[in-house]
């Protein structure tokens, strides 16, 4: 069995280390490039059924008249509603 100098072993030790850091860079890289071609991975919206329709039913109501005041507006003080 041979033995290894320090010198030979030290080189070892660097080309290992230049070699891990250039793929840990490479791989990096390549990360960033699929994340921004892809930056709805990055919104956050409701994993599962009941969480979309809590959701949607927490979100602004709905302005298209499905509530019956459509085309009127009505004055919460008075009571009163006037046509627009």
């Amino acid at each position: 069995m041979s033995k290894s100098n320090p010198v030979d072993r030290e080189r070892l030790r660097e080309s290992l280390l230049g070699t891990a850091l250039l793929l840990l860079f490479g791989c990096s890289v390549l990360a960033f490039l699929v994340a921004i071609d892809h930056p709805n991975w990055f919104s956050i919206r409701p994993a599962t059924g009941t969480s979309i329709a809590m959701a949607k039913s927490a979100s602004a109501p709905d302005q298209s008249g499905a509530n019956g005041t459509a085309g009127r507006s009505v004055g919460l003080i008075t009571g009163a509603t006037a046509n627009k």
